[in-house]
């Protein structure tokens, strides 16, 4: 009696919904990682306006969920599931047009894609999941559901912040090497500008006579860095669209599978029971 049984679990509308909402999640905490330093060190927010901007994402979302369920219902969980990544898809797309200083409504846009699109996405991930399995395996699904979050967050998140990292460490590289007093930078001011957006603000205070030059190249650095995490998020979108389009059953055939999952189930209860 496996506490996951992997059985269930290579069962196409559950592995191929599981990895859908991974991708789906992950995008979601890790455009929020990278977006939340956008505002903050590029654009001069605070904390909390950079927060309040991430509101539209979590309205929409509450909005688009019951859309969703009833979409699924109606069209099936592939058809739903394709909807939110051409949602994200766009998101993506539109945090790769952000400049310095960009305007509320050009940041406001790329959330409220990003909520319509775990909106959307969101609930047929967790239908399928827990459709896919038996009663007795409800936890199983639901503790599946709780990992696409986790799991995807953590993997986002940390490829987007490695990309982000060395994005910007190249693109300070390549200001300072291109700098006409690039032989008077030394290599502990170098190691320290390429570090992160906070160290070069460090060595900004330390040398006030260059700071506006130190901060300006930090913060076109940063965006360079934000746009390696951003088609990295874009590719990952195409990845995940990719294996719903190709490996979610479409309705007819998802109902079918479903059908034959509910009959094998109550087979094997019956020769339990006997």
């Amino acid at each position: 009696n496996p506490l996951y049984d992997l059985h269930v679990a290579g069962r196409r509308v559950f592995w191929v919904a599981a990895c859908a909402g991974i991708i789906v999640f992950g995008s979601l905490i890790g455009s929020a990682f990278v977006s939340q330093q956008y505002l903050q060190n590029v654009n001069g927010y605070s904390t909390l306006e950079a927060g309040a901007v991430f509101l539209p994402a979590v309205v929409l979302m509450i909005l688009v969920a019951p859309q969703s369920a009833k979409l699924v219902e109606t069209r099936g969980a592939r058809f739903t599931l394709l909807i939110g990544y051409a949602s994200l898809f766009l998101a993506f797309a539109s945090m790769l047009l952000r400049a310095e200083g960009s305007p509320y409504w050009q940041v406001g846009v790329a959330y409220m894609f990003i909520g319509i699109g775990v909106g959307f996405a969101g609930t047929p991930a967790s239908h399928s999941l827990t459709g896919s399995v038996p009663v007795r395996r409800a936890g199983m699904a639901s503790g599946t559901a709780d990992l696409q979050r986790d799991l995807g967050g953590a993997i986002m998140q940390s490829v987007f912040g490695a990309l982000l990292t060395a994005g910007y460490a190249s693109a300070v590289s390549a200001t300072i090497a291109a700098s006409p007093n690039a032989d008077q930078v030394t290599t502990n001011v170098q190691s320290q500008l390429t570090k992160s957006f906070s160290s070069a603000a460090a060595i900004a205070e330390r040398y006030p006579q260059y700071s506006t030059q130190i901060i300006d190249g930090a913060k076109s650095s940063f965006l360079s860095g934000a746009d390696w995490a951003y088609t990295a998020g874009i590719i990952a979108i195409v990845v995940g669209a990719a294996i719903v389009f190709f490996l979610f059953p479409k309705r007819e055939q998802e109902l079918q599978l479903l059908a034959a999952y509910h009959a094998e189930e109550s087979a094997k209860a019956l020769a339990r029971a006997l």
